[in-house]
């Protein structure tokens, strides 16, 4: 079973910001403060109702209360000591738990210095290459710091936004319901902002999807870009100059720590919008349930593309109006991880790869069609997942198109609310495929895809004996064990 939320510290943060003592906000939701102090140290759950005393009683967003962010947390700070760094420190998962109930603010400071310790890593071990392979330019690499703020930016607010969405229906009430989106998106341009649209030749700028020219007021758009793309580059330049103040403030309340970091937040805040103009949030959530999420489809009648239909399926957050709660995962062909959300509850590892029984990575072998999945992860919770590859435009011959895999997923609970279920056994459980996380952060020692020794077990190696795998401990029921212990698959 999966683990239920503690939110013990969450409640204790919020007392300590109104500076008020364990029993007076005992008195403020009519419990004992005993019974307050066992919850603060996640000893009892969060009862519904006590939920909303505390939203009434302190004018907190029920939502930010309940969220369940403890479990990525965990698996976020396991992720980080399993690193070969801390290999000789004996930490025990008790070790963990103890720092996420004592201090949950300590333990998201140690990922935070984890991620700028791997960035200075990657940094060195770039340097040495350039300067071992005598190229001469020995330039420093840019750390990964702000992708990782932004992907947990967009993670907190539950991939939702409202002032976002609200500025994307004022301007589609703007532009009068025309049915040729991209001629009132390019007469809005020019007659609201001055800007004209061009579109320029792949000879012209090579490598070129939009550029803005503010002295010029020019917006060039890449012959290269199919009309879709070109409708939603047209609404993320409108999303830059006319709705500025709605990006920017997102972007000031986030816990965005570079120049870098809140750049990138607004570009994917202004992708955000785009896609919100392209697929308006009542009229796509209706066309979704009635289609059965068939993306095919949505994304002709919302003239958009697989993943444009994919990322916007992860939007559907808005409270009384919800779709599937999905994750959404981006990867290439050799697995690194581009994009990243959860609302399913799956959970990702920060730093590094995916699970390579995952189906995402099978997508490859098959381009273009879609592969479903029953995926069960090590704490017993079964997703319903689906794959498949999409293709990034090129530029002509000496530009080739490149290939990525788009994985979609639900609780398998959610999963007969997606076409891609039909003829899939969804009460026979025992049939998902099991996966986890990462290798280190994996429990099953069986697995015969097991790159890297899970955390809780070291690589033990016999030299008179060889498996499948080096990392099946002695006692494994599904390998060989000899009479002297020695296990192995």
């Amino acid at each position: 079973m999966a683990k239920k939320p503690r939110l013990g510290h969450k409640v204790r943060r919020l007392r300590r910001q109104r500076a008020l003592t364990q029993a007076q906000m005992a008195t403020q939701l009519g419990i004992s403060p005993s019974y307050l102090n066992l919850i603060e140290h996640n000893r009892r759950p969060v009862t519904v109702p006590l939920l909303l005393k505390l939203a009434a009683a302190f004018d907190v967003d029920m939502a930010e209360l309940a969220e369940d962010d403890e479990a990525r947390l965990h698996d976020d700070l396991m992720e980080v000591f399993g690193d070969s760094l801390f290999e000789g420190a004996d930490l025990k998962a008790a070790d963990v738990e103890t720092l996420l109930e004592s201090s949950p603010e300590v333990a998201r400071a140690v990922i935070a210095l984890y991620g700028a310790f791997r960035g200075a890593r990657e940094e060195r071990d770039g340097l040495a290459e350039r300067v071992s392979d005598a190229h001469g330019d020995i330039g420093i690499e840019m750390i990964r710091l702000p992708t990782e703020e932004v992907s947990d930016f967009i993670q907190d607010h539950s991939n939702h936004f409202q002032a976002v969405e609200e500025a994307a229906e004022k301007l589609i009430e703007e532009l009068g319901g025309s049915s040729d989106l991209g001629s009132s998106l390019v007469e809005h341009l020019e007659q609201r902002h001055g800007i004209s649209v061009e579109v320029v030749s792949a000879a012209r700028e090579p490598g070129m999807v939009r550029r803005f020219d503010r002295a010029a007021g020019v917006l060039r758009l890449s012959e290269v870009l199919p009309p879709r793309s070109r409708l939603f580059q047209l609404a993320n330049q409108i999303a830059l100059v006319q709705y500025d103040d709605v990006l920017e403030s997102y972007v000031a309340r986030g816990n965005l720590t570079t120049p870098e970091s809140r750049v990138l937040c607004r570009v994917a805040l202004a992708s955000y919008f785009a896609g919100a103009v392209l697929m308006p949030y009542e009229p796509f959530l209706n066309a979704a349930r009635s289609l059965r999420y068939d993306i095919e489809m949505l994304g002709h009648r919302f003239r958009t593309s697989f993943e444009q239909v994919c990322h916007r399926l992860t939007t559907l957050n808005r409270p009384g109006a919800m779709g599937v709660p999905f994750h959404f995962v981006r990867v290439d062909i050799a697995g690194n991880i581009s994009k990243r959300f959860s609302a399913s509850g799956i959970r990702f590892a920060r730093f590094s790869g995916a699970c390579p029984r995952w189906n995402v990575h099978a997508a490859f072998l098959q381009p273009g069609f879609i592969r479903t999945q029953l995926s069960r992860m090590p704490d017993g919770t079964v997703f319903f997942c689906i794959a498949r590859t999409v293709r990034k435009e090129g530029g002509g011959y000496h530009s080739p198109q490149s290939r990525l895999a788009i994985g979609l997923g639900c609780e398998v609970s959610h999963a007969p609310d997606l076409l891609y279920s039909d003829g899939v056994d969804l009460t026979n459980l025992d049939a998902a495929v099991e996966i986890g996380p990462t290798c280190r952060l994996c429990e099953r020692v069986d697995c015969r895809q097991r790159a890297f020794p899970p955390l809780q077990a070291r690589l033990q190696i016999d030299e008179d004996y060889r498996g499948l795998s080096f990392y099946l401990s002695s006692g494994s029921s599904t390998g060989p064990a000899s009479k002297d212990g020695r296990g192995g698959v």
